[in-house]
């Protein structure tokens, strides 16, 4: 292995040996789309539920047909027969398909919009900026996402990852979920044009300060 995986936890384990029954209960499999600090790596994942789920229980998940290359773009994809786990502390975003999604009513749908409000952010987890929207709960505030939670990784949707000028993620998968493990920053932005908007003069009246500039 040319990279650490495992670093995120104390406990080092072989990332080619499959979890004791792994092959009980799966769904699988689903594509995966992950990056770590140096690799992009794709394949498939063996999981049952969603992928956000799978992740933020916190243990290893068993993947296949996997390529990986640089983050930077600097050379091709090449497979890695031997790389047959991955553990989500490694992963510093994940690129979430429709496929990976659950399907959710109309119902369901204006259940979520009227129990969330929606900001329009950059996040920092280096060395990447996802910029796109997080649906939160009313009157929490978006910085509290650099708070460690119950949720491991965060989805962003209408997102876009960002390794220095340049996208990382195809533009037809627009939601991508964040590890807030390695965020280091959060701001309040327009999406149209990537900048941060400047709060209004004068102090806040109570509540939530930050401007929802979403809708």
């Amino acid at each position: 292995m040319p990279f650490g995986f495992w670093r995120g936890r104390k406990d080092k384990r072989s990332s080619t040996a499959g979890p004791p029954g792994a092959a009980a209960g799966q769904r699988g499999p689903v594509a995966f789309d992950g990056l770590t600090e140096e690799w992009h790596l794709v394949g498939f994942m063996e999981i049952e539920g969603r992928l956000s789920d799978a992740l933020n229980r916190r243990e290893a998940i068993p993947i296949s047909d996997v390529r990986w290359a640089p983050i930077d773009g600097s050379e091709p994809f090449t497979p890695v027969p031997g790389l047959r786990l991955v553990d989500p502390y490694d992963l510093i975003i994940v690129l979430a398909s429709e496929g990976t999604l659950p399907r959710l009513t109309e119902e369901e749908k204006a259940a979520f919009r009227v129990h969330k409000v929606p900001y329009d952010v950059a996040l920092e987890v280096p060395p990447f900026r996802v910029i796109g929207t997080v649906y939160l709960y009313p009157g929490s505030d978006p910085e509290r996402l650099l708070e460690r939670g119950t949720e491991m990784f965060v989805p962003v949707t209408d997102a876009a990852a960002l390794l220095g000028e340049r996208q990382v993620n195809d533009p037809s998968i627009d939601t991508i979920l964040v590890n807030r493990f390695y965020l280091r920053g959060v701001e309040q932005v327009d999406k149209r044009t990537r900048t941060r908007i400047e709060p209004l003069p004068g102090q806040p009246l109570g509540g939530v300060s930050w401007t929802d500039t979403s809708r």
